[in-house]
């Protein structure tokens, strides 16, 4: 059975007092509402030894928002998946678009992070997608496709079914567009059978991938319907507990 997981990326946002208060509302509410799926919020790096102070017993999940692909030495600014294990995170997001676009982040630089991340006993959420030039000139199937090989598939069969996929296209995130539940679906699908062809149908069936770009209370369980679709990592709507636990009911 696959993991159902909503996912949070803060991304640079909140000082620590919000940030602090918005932890607790989100353990309150965690601890007054079963959840059909699994909560797991990014927050900047620095609320990390935090979030895991405050959440109990492992309830909400606790992931860096990025991590380096080297394992020590002279990187000023940079965190590695050894540091990220020592305070226990549970993992961290990697290839996030904005990585990509302003810092330069390659396929190759993820697949060793992803290697690194697994090394660690960390979960790693790998995040692909295309641009908007990519989908309206037809290259969105291919692009995809060699992100996915080229930043996975050097795993073994039990390395990948430790990682999850969010396919986030670019053209959707942070702009108020959203894929259509079919587009989303369409893409999902194909990503898992890229999985099955290199791993195995029953490999790929295990491997939970998650919809990036826009989500909202109003389309959550739309797009979650899908039968590809694993949940969402989730922007904007992740900021205010009124909106991410409408997004987390939409699994109810």
């Amino acid at each position: 059975m696959r993991r159902k997981i909503v996912a949070g990326n803060w991304k640079m946002n909140k000082s620590v007092i919000d940030a602090q208060q918005l932890m607790y509302q989100l353990l309150e509410y965690k601890k007054n509402n079963p959840t059909q799926c699994e909560v797991w919020i990014a927050p900047p790096s620095l609320y990390l030894m935090m979030a895991k102070d405050l959440f109990e017993k492992n309830e909400i999940g606790a992931f860096a928002q990025d991590m380096s692909e080297h394992e020590s030495g002279a990187y000023t600014g940079e965190i590695s998946a050894e540091m990220l294990e020592s305070i226990e995170a549970d993992g961290s997001l990697i290839g996030h678009s904005e990585r990509r676009q302003y810092h330069g982040e390659t396929d190759s630089h993820c697949n060793r992070k992803i290697k690194l991340a697994l090394d660690k006993g960390l979960t790693p959420i790998y995040c692909n997608g295309e641009t908007l030039e990519q989908r309206k000139s037809g290259q969105h199937f291919e692009v995809v496709k060699n992100q996915t090989e080229v930043a996975l598939f050097t795993l073994t069969a039990e390395e990948i079914k430790k990682v999850v996929i969010a396919y986030e296209p670019v053209w959707a995130i942070g702009t108020g567009e959203t894929a259509t539940p079919e587009q989303a679906q369409e893409i999902h699908a194909h990503i898992r059978n890229i999985l099955a062809e290199k791993y195995g149908k029953e490999v790929a069936d295990e491997v939970s991938i998650l919809y990036g770009g826009s989500v909202k209370p109003d389309n959550a369980k739309e797009i979650f319907s899908q039968p590809d679709i694993d949940g969402g990592l989730i922007g904007g709507a992740a900021l205010k507990l009124e909106d991410f636990s409408k997004i987390i009911e939409a699994f109810n």
